[in-house]
């Protein structure tokens, strides 16, 4: 378990039990989740008449009571940074689902290197009816939300949860498949990938190339598989390096749109045409990409959707409500543009 911070003074607990209880140890002491804790504490149905009576005994040796009813109308979406394309379609996915619930909507930012003085500590203080946090909650802020009885729900993480966390992702290894199928369809036999940090929707990605490869009988080259940051000019200068080999690959798939924005750069600089020397297949589909030319074709993660079912599902899980589970995948489709075409020989 984590560091618990201390709760409100109705969290404390008297007897033998531990010097502070909170809804989260709770849970884990009766083996069940915090939501079902949650029905047993407000009288809610849904709940065994085995697994209430152990919970109410340890809710009575231990004290416990119920923090008072002020957390605020608000649902918070946390960012790390703003800086990324796609921030606009998040918003507007967890404004749409507010609305439906007659929430505010408060967007900030914390945990920066550059301004170490935005922490959750903010967060906590306004008490909003959720959190939603944008690729990744740390094990402490976790423990500090729970401890205040506050759902989170963790969007489009970017490393491995522990079992159990709420979070809303995308289908990257079915995307990153389709992809690759798109360009094998296509005629292409040497498609490069130029692929991301190890985070889990990275890895999910480049391991759908990998299998769209094998399941088309083509080798999996490791020389055409190189790793970069997810930005403009990382994808270009990764994509120098592929099309300046003497057996360049005919067909580049990037593990977001900014890299394959970099790819188209790094083809001018090469005096190469898109599609006409080379194909590009990017992930994510930002709205700008439908704009460049040629147009990129792309696999189109739906971050609005993603975003109004992470909503859904912290708001659903603060009231208590059945969550049949707390781990979604919302699917991913390909969008073919003017960037792809079968290679010349």
């Amino acid at each position: 378990m984590g560091t618990r911070t201390v709760p409100d003074e109705e969290e404390k607990s008297s007897g033998d039990g531990p010097p502070v209880v909170t809804i989260a140890y709770i849970a884990e002491t009766a083996g069940v989740s915090v939501p079902t804790v949650s029905k047993v504490l407000n009288g809610r149905s849904g709940v065994s008449d085995e697994t209430r009576s152990r919970v109410e005994e340890l809710i009575h040796r231990y004290g416990y009571r119920k923090p008072p009813k002020n957390r605020s109308n608000l649902v918070e979406l946390v960012f790390r940074e703003l800086e990324n394309m796609w921030a606009v379609e998040i918003i507007r996915g967890v404004e749409r689902a507010a609305r439906r619930n007659k929430v505010s909507v408060l967007v900030s930012e914390f945990g920066l290197q550059e301004a170490p003085e935005r922490t959750i500590d903010d967060t906590l203080g306004r008490r909003p009816q959720c959190v939603l946090s944008v690729a990744w909650l740390s094990p402490e802020e976790r423990d500090q939300l729970q401890a205040k009885g506050i759902p989170f729900v963790v969007f489009d993480p970017n490393r491995e949860l522990p079992e159990g966390v709420p979070f809303v992702g995308a289908t990257n290894f079915r995307g990153g498949r389709s992809a690759t199928r798109h360009l094998i369809d296509l005629g292409h036999r040497r498609i490069a990938m130029i692929t991301g940090p190890d985070h889990p929707f990275c890895l999910a990605r480049t391991a759908g190339y990998s299998s769209a490869l094998v399941e088309a009988g083509l080798p999996v080259r490791q020389e055409l598989l190189v790793k970069a940051q997810l930005t403009r000019e990382d994808g270009r200068v990764a994509a120098r390096d592929l099309l300046s080999r003497p057996d360049r690959p005919t067909a580049v798939f990037t593990a977001n749109d900014m890299q394959a924005l970099g790819v188209y750069q790094a083809a001018r600089d090469l005096g190469l045409r898109i599609p006409d020397d080379l194909s590009v297949v990017g992930f994510d589909d930002v709205p700008a990409v439908a704009w460049v030319d040629p147009p990129l074709t792309t696999v189109h993660q739906p971050l609005a959707d993603m975003a109004v079912a992470a909503t859904e599902l912290a708001l659903a899980l603060g009231r208590g409500d059945d969550v049949p589970q707390v781990g979604l995948e919302i699917a991913t489709s390909l969008t073919v543009r003017e960037s792809t075409a079968p290679p010349r020989n």
